[in-house]
């Protein structure tokens, strides 16, 4: 796809997130570290940059359930585990907590946990403190997303995307993602669900209410399962852009992953992607990536991701950290209107 046909498909908006994307849009990505991230730790399942403090989270879905703050690798030196915050669920409110999802919001942490079809292990959206790792807030998702006969997420399939939907420095918002469509829906529709709090209330005062977001399409050849997702916002007023991230397994320890251009849906639709990008043809190892997240800004103008795949607990996979920045031509300008 060409940058000025980008543009086109895009709308208004699409000069300030080509930044952070590959121009033209085909040109794809340039793998600058993939590496091997070192122990004690492992399976985990989401990644949050903090650019001032130049820090990443990693969560883990393991039992444990640990939160940890690790140094954002620079000049070939290997990140560093700084702290790491053990996340206290009482049991009634799950035997077991599955942490896929993470939004930090200042010293709180946002969670999706994944559920398992059980009132002993139920999917839902937590609250805790990243000061003492408490849990202060358990939500339950919505009806049509909860285990019913023939309806609700299947085992193991969600939710697995958690995003922060509004702008920075606006009233927290929330979007949710599963991983596969839910059983009584299309099999290559994955829904999405948006988390919005009463007017005149905080994010830290009331609960928060959930809205159906429309679904993105899968892609062919699956299954595919959504495992992360980014909001980017164009600089001006307009609608925002859906950066996915996806995989693929197939026996025997066979890993395909992708990067995945939406819009972001209206409730009641069902989008397709606007570009993909097959990682493997990059040149990411093949693995179980579960995370993205906006990294490090290379320059001043050079936005990048960070990538992070859970090992499983696997001796024949590894945890690894990779940073991606967008490969862009010469002929594209640093700024566009």
């Amino acid at each position: 796809m060409t940058d000025g046909l980008a543009r086109l498909l895009l709308g208004y908006g699409w000069g300030v997130i080509s930044q952070v994307l590959p121009c033209p849009l085909d040109a794809g990505w340039i793998i600058q570290h993939d590496g091997v991230l070192p122990g004690p730790g492992g399976g985990y399942s989401a990644i949050v940059v903090e650019n001032p403090q130049q820090r990443f989270w990693l969560l883990s879905d393991l039992p444990e359930g640990e939160l940890s703050a690790w140094s954002i690798p620079r000049g070939g030196s290997a990140p560093r585990r700084l702290q790491a915050l053990q996340l206290q669920v009482p049991p009634q409110v799950t035997q077991q907590l599955d942490g896929e999802g993470l939004v930090i919001d200042g010293d709180q942490a946002w969670v999706a946990s994944e559920g398992r079809r059980s009132r002993e292990r139920p999917a839902q959206l937590l609250r805790f403190s990243l000061i003492s790792g408490a849990l202060l807030e358990a939500v339950p998702l919505p009806p049509p997303w909860q285990p019913q006969e023939r309806q609700g997420l299947n085992s193991n399939a969600g939710p697995e995307g958690l995003a922060r939907l509004s702008r920075p420095g606006e009233p927290l918002s929330l979007l949710m993602a599963a991983e596969h469509s839910l059983l009584q829906d299309v099999a290559d529709q994955v829904r999405l669900l948006r988390w919005d709090w009463p007017r005149h209330s905080t994010s830290r005062q009331e609960l928060p209410q959930a809205k159906e977001q429309g679904a993105l399409k899968a892609p062919e050849d699956g299954p595919w399962g959504l495992t992360d997702l980014l909001v980017l916002h164009p600089q001006q007023p307009g609608p925002p852009l859906l950066l996915t991230l996806w995989r693929r397994y197939r026996e025997p320890l066979q890993w395909s992953n992708q990067l995945r251009l939406y819009r972001l849906p209206n409730p009641g639709k069902v989008e397709g992607s606007l570009q993909h990008w097959d990682l493997q043809a990059n040149g990411l190892t093949p693995e179980n990536w579960e995370g993205v997240s906006l990294g490090p800004l290379l320059s001043p103008e050079r936005p990048s991701l960070l990538l992070v795949s859970d090992d499983n607990r696997n001796p024949l996979q590894t945890s690894r950290l990779a940073l991606l920045k967008p490969n862009r031509s010469a002929t594209c300008p640093q700024q566009q209107p």
